[in-house]
């Protein structure tokens, strides 16, 4: 096998966001014969030393690449992530594993889309059909037409999940495939909201949305929503919390008319003379009330110049913090909770019914292998049977 090129090596540590030291202590490197843990990992990317299988192996798995990679002759461009909606200037861009979550579901689209062309599916006809010239209030109405949705249906659900589960399968159905992932399947890997709350594939013909589940679930149907705006645009990239991009704006006023006309969030105006305190428990009230998260209520109202730009920002401030608390007392709760969802529960709901259909009827007619439908469900090829035979699927 040929030899390892050093610049492969300093390529993967660097865009894993790692330093020498960081890198040497995560590979489990100590110092020894004189040289510091950071030295001996040095020497190996000064092409001084060469890897051995095991430390190869174990760059692969902190580095977030394939172990194929490191023998390459030079480093891979990365990955073509589309437009990049997230930050404002000046901001840090680059997440590893981010990286590694837009190339996986990227490898996934392209198994799923020559599955569809040999079937001869018909492509969703509204990818790229729209521009931001059109009223967001009419691109809402559009939306709201060719996917059949009813907002008297969404807000008349009962459980916290079933008004996405809703609202998914609407899209679904639209041709558009909805994952929820915010890890590279492990929670060691978890990939923050602050990083990217969603990503749009605007395929026309396997155009996919994907949720970063480490979000709120009550914030899952807006970002959904956003996103289809984007493949309405005709438009691939990673979205954030960046309110003040053009484009973001835009697709949040689209999913803000989509489920929020303005006439219903003027109601609000009689409460915001209250104290801070008061106006935040009237918009969580509402909130409660038309199924939408405190936050996209708090967003309506500024854009609708009800109130001022520093009031929304502590709003949005103080909801994530109240989120935040939330979620440390529910991982509290959880560590003296034995047992957890059955591990093909979550998976399937991670990648969707529309997904576990058409791995299922390409198995079944042989167009698809084991191999593949394991690569597209992100599973071990043993695990796909269990996943696809649980109830619901077919």
């Amino acid at each position: 096998m040929s030899a390892i090129q050093p610049k492969i090596l300093t390529w993967a540590r660097e865009t894993a966001g790692l330093s020498l030291d960081d890198a040497a202590r995560a590979l489990g490197f100590t110092d020894a014969h004189g040289r510091t843990a950071a030295q001996r990992l040095k020497a190996l990317e000064l092409g001084e030393d060469q890897p051995t299988r095991p430390v190869l192996l174990m760059m692969a798995k902190t580095y977030h690449r394939p172990l194929l990679v490191f023998y390459l002759a030079e480093p891979p461009r990365t990955g073509d992530r589309g437009q990049d909606f997230r930050t404002l200037p000046g901001s840090e861009q680059f997440n590893p594993e981010l990286d590694a979550l837009v190339r996986d579901i990227k490898a996934r689209q392209g198994l799923i889309r020559s599955v569809l062309e040999d079937d001869k599916a018909e492509p969703p006809e509204f990818v790229n059909s729209a521009t931001i010239e059109l009223p967001a209030p009419r691109l809402a109405a559009r939306m709201t037409e060719r996917l059949s949705f009813s907002l008297a249906a969404y807000r008349a659900t009962r459980t916290a999940d079933e008004p996405f589960t809703y609202l998914r399968g609407t899209i679904e159905a639209s041709g558009v495939y909805v994952l929820l992932l915010g890890n590279l399947g492990s929670h060691h890997t978890n990939i923050p909201v602050e990083t990217f709350r969603g990503f749009a594939l605007a395929d026309n013909i396997a155009p996919f949305i994907v949720i970063n589940d480490q979000d709120a679930r009550a914030a899952w149907s807006f970002t959904a929503v956003h996103e289809l705006a984007h493949l309405w645009l005709g438009q691939t990239g990673i979205s954030g919390q960046d309110s003040e991009n053009k484009i973001e704006r835009y697709c949040n006023d689209v999913a803000g008319e989509f489920f929020l006309p303005g006439s219903e969030v003027r109601q609000l105006a009689p409460v915001l003379n209250l104290s801070f305190a008061a106006t935040a428990e009237q918009i969580a009230q509402f909130a409660q009330t038309y199924r939408v998260s405190r936050a996209m209520v708090a967003y309506k109202l500024y854009r609708a110049g009800m109130i001022g730009k520093p009031m929304w920002a502590a709003l949005d401030q103080r909801f994530k913090e109240e989120y935040l608390q939330y979620k440390q007392r529910e991982a509290e709760k959880n560590k003296n909770t034995e047992g957890g969802p059955n591990y093909y529960v979550v998976r399937r709901h991670r990648v969707g019914h529309a997904l576990l259909r058409l791995v299922r009827r390409a198995l079944d007619e042989g167009t698809i292998t084991y191999t593949k439908a394991s690569r597209v469900l992100g599973v071990k090829p043993r695990s796909v049977e269990p996943l696809l035979s649980t109830r619901g699927t077919r």
